[in-house]
């Protein structure tokens, strides 16, 4: 138990580990080692918090304290090529710090642990993320590395962690291991007011999507049906267009449709509230990942949502949303969808979901139980 007061007493200090750093900007890492820090803080105990961040992408940015947990810095970026070095470096770090706990967010280190375990006593909490490698975005060797790595976390972790039942019972029948099952909290994305987005002359009301430009996230199935669809409701879809070939070719083919906005992604949470809150449909078109944040954010909005059918999804929304899985289902969907008493209806069962089921409240007292805090 970590507590703030005598100073001659030991406190547990607990690394937190994988994520970009803080404060968090974009991604549900981030967002939970966020989280998990304020609420330590109005405990007063993000003191026992040291969390590992990249310099690289701090840039001018970098703090030394955020809330009162330590940050630490790394020169390597969290994502990428970089993020197995980025994670076991930091593992190595946390370990000879004497850290008594460290709360890994992603297996892409997990080739260390063998070597951390052998080493040192710190005990080792993994997020296995959402199956990681099954994504389609990977080539075959990249995936089989992060297969491995999730093998290896699972069996040199002392617990693991699953955001999604789908993920815990994968874990179940491939490795005899019970995940602890934690998820995310829906709150975040309506605790800044709604910012001024006069500048992006959006139409009053459209459907809307969130996602990075990934096929796995299936927006040309999204932009497909609604190319074909007429004018009402028009669709605005958010993503990091640049930053991938697929997403340049689906703004090349798609920006300029008429009833079809893209727009770049946006990290301002200001902004972002306005955009959401101006949707009267979420389409949701994500088939990796586990439990995802941003459903869960737009289900606390009590919006209806399309999402795209797979196992994750349906857990995550109490199979009470609308699913789909091409171009002609999402087409049938949408009329469907628009009707002002189904839409009201499905929209507040989501939102009861998300109030009932995705709590930062539960989730990071969840989190401070397992660490110890």
């Amino acid at each position: 138990m970590c507590f703030s007061i005598p100073a001659q007493v030991t406190v547990t200090q607990i690394a937190i580990l994988g994520t970009v750093g803080l404060p968090a900007r974009y991604g549900g890492f981030e967002t939970l080692a966020d989280e998990l820090v304020r609420a330590a803080s109005m405990r007063a105990q993000s003191h026992c918090l040291t969390v590992w961040c990249s310099a690289p992408q701090a840039g001018a940015n970098r703090l030394d304290k955020f809330q009162g947990a330590r940050l630490r810095y790394l020169p390597l970026r969290a994502n990428g090529a970089q993020s197995i070095p980025y994670d076991a470096l930091s593992l190595w770090q946390a370990a000879r710090s004497g850290h008594a706990t460290a709360l890994l967010l992603g297996v892409s280190g997990a080739s260390a642990l063998p070597l951390i375990r052998a080493t040192s006593r710190m005990r080792i909490i993994t997020h296995l993320d959402g199956l990681e490698w099954r994504r389609p975005k990977w080539g075959r060797v990249a995936r089989r590395i992060l297969e491995r790595s999730e093998a290896m976390a699972v069996r040199w972790s002392h617990a693991v962690i699953a955001d999604n039942p789908e993920i815990a019972a994968h874990v179940r029948a491939r490795y005899g291991v019970e995940a602890v099952q934690i998820a995310y909290g829906h709150e975040r994305a309506q605790a800044v007011p709604p910012a001024d987005i006069c500048d992006l002359a959006l139409p009053p009301s459209y459907a809307l999507a969130l996602a990075r430009a990934e096929p796995e996230n299936n927006l040309e199935t999204i932009l497909a049906a609604f190319a074909t669809l007429p004018p009402r409701p028009p669709l605005v879809m958010i993503a990091n267009w640049q930053a991938t070939p697929h997403g340049r070719a689906l703004r090349a083919r798609y920006g300029d449709h008429p009833h079809i906005r893209l727009l770049d992604a946006e990290y301002d949470a200001g902004r972002l509230h306005a955009i959401r809150a101006r949707a009267t449909l979420y389409i949701h078109g994500h088939s990796a990942g586990g439990t995802n944040p941003s459903l869960v954010e737009m289900m606390g909005f009590g919006l209806p949502v399309a999402a795209w059918d797979c196992g994750f999804n349906r857990a995550t929304t109490d199979n009470a949303a609308a699913y789909f899985d091409s171009p002609d289902a999402l087409r049938a969907l949408i009329p469907v969808l628009s009707d002002p008493r189904l839409a009201h209806g499905m929209g507040a069962e989501m939102r009861a979901i998300a109030r009932r089921r995705y709590r930062w409240a539960d989730v990071t007292a969840a989190y401070f139980d397992l660490l110890g805090l």
